[in-house]
């Protein structure tokens, strides 16, 4: 007998009064239907996931696993020879030859290996106090404006109450004008003061030379200029113009480990370099003022914000860097057109452009999450985890649920983007994490709102401003994209960290 289809539900939007007759019928009103959104991770595992985590371990150790090997070998023979026979039965010349040999294959050995990527620093940007905003004035003010109607402000107001975050957001309030339309003049002026600011502290902050500066990278999901935001940080501060420079657009919330990842390779490929990572979002470019419900969330989710990362693969700056690159993986599910078609920058009925945010995201999210978790975990789990989880896989029974790995054992911090309330809860319960693993997200989400790729850097900063990093901690970020992608990063702290003057957070009073 066939098995029926597992259905998961998620949060649905009910309109009534839109239509004359039907189920749909009767006066103006709408309800958010909630219900389970994130598959089950106890019901399956997808072993070609667990299968790619391991390729990934086994091509990082043939450096370390082949070195000692060839060390060994060598040590044997070189400690069969005496000082005495070297002396006697070999001239100057093959001494010099044996000790070059053995000096060229050490240098071969570290060119070939990867350089490890190091986290000298970075920092967040907090906007000016007049773009402060509290729910209850969000909705006045889009009362005000005119532009939504009645059930869009009720909606806007219902999301806002249930979305986790406080009253001390920041937002541009000229979004909520009853004239403004989008300008790229505005994108261009609140893209400047965020990314300029967070740049600004950074390099107070490590006090590097801009022209040690040989690769940038800037990721903005919606605005995207000519010239580039790269390339008004260039003309800014007259960087290089030999600089590697990149932007990476439309890529979501998930770009700013993209951009990480990119800079990674970039090091590879220019070593003793410095690469800086800028994440951002510009809101007003992310603002609808239509009265479709699925376009309104952003509006009320998004919040102004942006960081500054600089990364290097000098081994000098290990002594100096606070974290060390120690795992990255990336999961798209481009591929699913349920997962493609997700999140989605368009226009509604009426021609007004704003991010659709389909129904079934936090399912197909969570699906993402899944594969990208299982992907990670053999890099990261301990070996007694990984030993009980594949028992469980092999030895499963309908009747008893698979074995699911404690992530609490692999990492002591973790920076779980700031999306919304609802979708950090079912993350805390689909891997069971406790509350102070979730604190840093839930505090970012309350102060500074969901600002996009940014989001994990202010989570880490709140890390460092509580002195809850301490040296060898494991950190992991993880991010949400639209496409739809899954990212993790996982750093590990070379020191412990210390009270920063220029944190975000040194201006909250709790």
């Amino acid at each position: 007998m066939a098995r029926p289809r597992k259905e998961y539900l998620s949060p649905e939007i009910v309109n009534q009064g839109i239509e004359n007759s039907g189920p749909y019928a009767g006066s103006l009103s709408f309800s958010v239907r909630v219900r389970r959104s994130l598959p089950d991770f106890l019901n399956s595992v997808n072993l070609k996931y667990v299968k790619l985590g391991y390729s990934y371990l086994l091509n990082r150790s043939i450096y370390f696993v082949a070195a000692p090997v060839v060390f060994v070998i060598f040590g044997t023979q070189l400690g069969k020879v005496t000082f005495s026979d070297m002396w006697l039965e070999y001239d100057v010349l093959n001494i010099i030859f044996l000790l070059g040999f053995l000096g060229l294959f050490v240098y071969i050995y570290f060119d070939l290996t990867p350089c490890s990527t190091y986290l000298v620093d970075f920092a967040c940007f907090r906007p000016p106090t007049e773009f402060k905003i509290s729910n209850e004035e969000f909705v006045e003010l889009a009362r005000k404006s005119g532009k939504f109607n009645e059930a869009a402000i009720q909606y806007q107001q219902h999301v806002l109450k249930n979305s986790g975050l406080g009253d001390e957001t920041y937002l541009p309030r000229i979004v909520f004008r009853p004239e403004y339309r989008i300008t790229l003049r505005d994108g261009r002026e609140e893209a400047a003061m965020l990314m300029f600011g967070a740049v600004d502290d950074l390099l107070a902050t490590t006090g590097i030379r801009l022209k040690d500066i040989k690769i940038l990278i800037v990721n903005c999901g919606i605005l995207n200029t000519t010239p580039s935001l790269s390339a008004m940080l260039i003309n800014h501060y007259k960087l290089s113009h030999k600089i590697q420079s990149f932007s990476l657009g439309g890529m979501g919330c998930a770009a700013g480990v993209t951009a990480i990842d990119l800079a990674k390779d970039l090091l590879g490929a220019y070593p003793g370099s410095y690469a800086l990572v800028v994440s951002t979002e510009i809101v007003s470019f992310t603002w609808y003022d239509g009265n479709e419900l699925d376009m309104l969330l952003p509006n009320c989710f998004f919040r102004m914000g942006a960081a500054a990362v600089l990364l290097s693969n000098h081994r000098l700056d290990r002594w100096r860097a606070k974290y060390e690159l120690k795992q990255l993986v990336r999961t798209h599910k481009g591929m699913d057109d349920r997962s493609f078609n997700s999140i989605q920058l368009k226009e509604d009925a009426n021609g007004k452009q704003g991010i659709s945010v389909a129904k079934e995201v936090v399912e197909v999210g969570g699906r993402a999450l899944k594969a990208n978790i299982t992907t990670l975990s053999p890099l990261v789990l301990p070996v007694s985890e990984q030993f009980h989880f594949f028992k469980s896989i092999l030895f499963k029974s309908n009747f008893k649920k698979p074995y699911i790995p404690d992530y609490k054992l692999a990492f002591e911090r973790v920076c779980i983007q700031a999306t919304s309330k609802k979708v950090l809860n079912e993350i805390q319960k689909n891997l069971d994490l406790t509350d102070e693993y979730m604190e840093a997200s839930r505090k970012t989400l309350e102060q500074f709102g969901n600002t996009s790729s940014s989001s994990i850097w202010y989570e880490l900063a709140y890390l460092e401003a509580k002195g809850r990093i301490k040296k060898g901690d494991r950190i992991w970020q993880l991010a949400f994209g639209s496409g739809l992608k899954c990212n993790s990063v996982v750093w590990k702290a070379l020191t412990t960290v210390k009270q920063q003057n220029r944190s975000p957070w040194n201006y909250d009073s709790t």
